[in-house]
């Protein structure tokens, strides 16, 4: 099956953006399926690459820009390059055993996730093209990842493609060496128990890994409040770090469960730690100014560009909240994990709320998503976590 583009419609691949658009197309030869691999021709039927059919905005995800097959070999290819570059960073050892191991276009294996949990993979597909090369990923995955004994494939709200498909449950494709398996894992030395069933992405944001570990470093003396906790990491790494009181808010009770849980696997009858399941917005009303160290991390404001106005207003109005709640000489964490949302656009909606506030603000840092959660230098879309660290007087 083939994919003919339009005249000059392929610039965009030769600079090895992983992405082609149905408007680029000018004529499909065959029936391909959804998911099926297609090799993509420009205007004269020269080869440019192959990928990933699916019928949407985004027709085809690049693969490879070579002449070659998706047989196991590339498979293993693919893992085998990701896992070693994983090893590079160090973030497999006595302490961590938590990391993601593919990050779609930023592993050149798009609409795929992979998280590590200690002997455990957590499967994401986000396009029809992986879920039907699961059981083939799955089965790599255990054959290049040392320890690893257990592949679960978590997919049933990633799948957006528009055909039925077969088999589209979620469930453990392998299982090697254990009938039951222990969610916990340990990052940074903190253990965490991960709800990978009914939790939210793979359930647990291994993005902030690094973000919460800075976070420990200012935590020492201060008056912590964690809002949009979810499972409680920056609270747990806040009591580590010698905070005075954390405490954790999160509108759903069932992650403020998870959360107590985390914090009495690590500092068991710590009195330090308070949770509330209640509103955000509504709790950061009436603070005043009980904390020195508060931590904003919305979920997506803005999943598409047409949400992006009022993903900026809202970022804006949360901001404001805190600036005007927090404490003079107190310390603001505030992220986006919006992809929609631009590093400049973020800080500006920051700035914004800022000047509303009338506090002085400095930028201390300016955080990222982590190197396990890498990006594609040819798909700048794959920059999507932001971060600020302000210093408020």
């Amino acid at each position: 099956m083939q994919i003919i583009l339009k005249k000059g419609k392929e610039e965009s691949l030769k600079r090895f953006h992983p992405w082609v658009f149905s408007g680029a197309i000018q004529k499909i030869a065959g029936k391909p399926n959804e998911g099926e691999t297609v090799e993509v021709l420009d205007c004269n039927s020269n080869h440019l690459g192959i990928g990933h059919y699916q019928i949407g905005s985004i027709t085809v995800r690049m693969l490879s820009f070579a002449d070659e097959k998706t047989d196991t070999q590339f498979w293993e290819n693919k893992i085998r390059k990701a896992y070693e570059m994983r090893l590079a960073l160090g973030l497999k050892n006595e302490t961590n055993n938590t990391f993601r191991l593919i990050h779609g276009e930023g592993d050149g294996l798009p609409a795929l996730i992979v998280d590590i949990y200690g002997d455990t993979a957590i499967v994401q597909a986000h396009s029809a093209g992986m879920h039907l090369a699961r059981k083939t990923i799955a089965e790599t995955l255990v054959k290049v990842v040392a320890g690893l004994k257990n592949v679960y494939y978590k997919s049933e709200t990633t799948l957006l493609f528009k055909a039925e498909l077969d088999e589209k449950e979620d469930g453990y494709l392998i299982e090697t060496g254990k009938l039951e398996i222990e969610n916990y894992a340990v990052e940074n030395g903190l253990k965490f128990f991960i709800d990978w069933e009914r939790g939210q992405k793979t359930g647990f944001f291994i993005d902030q890994r690094e973000n919460r570990a800075l976070l420990e470093k200012y935590a020492k003396g201060r008056r912590v409040l964690n809002m949009f906790c979810y499972t409680g990491g920056f609270s747990c790494y806040a009591m580590r770090g010698g905070a005075v009181s954390v405490d954790s808010v999160d509108s759903s009770a069932k992650a403020m469960e998870i959360t107590d849980r985390n914090i009495a696997l690590n500092f068991p009858y710590d009195t330090r730690h308070t949770s509330y399941a209640v509103d955000a917005f509504k709790f950061l009303g009436s603070i005043n100014d009980k904390y020195d160290l508060i931590v904003l991390d919305p979920p997506a404001f803005a999943k598409h560009r047409d949400a992006l106005r009022n993903a900026l207003q809202g970022y804006k109005r949360l901001n404001a909240k805190a600036f005007e709640q927090i404490r003079a000489g107190g310390i603001l964490f505030t992220f986006s994990c919006s992809q929609a949302v631009s590093k400049e656009q973020f800080r500006l909606a920051v700035f914004s709320a800022a000047a509303q506030s009338g506090r002085n603000v400095r930028i201390l840092h300016q955080l990222s998503q982590p190197a396990d959660h890498p990006i594609n230098i040819y798909h700048p879309e794959g920059e999507y976590l932001k971060g600020l660290v302000l210093y408020v007087e």
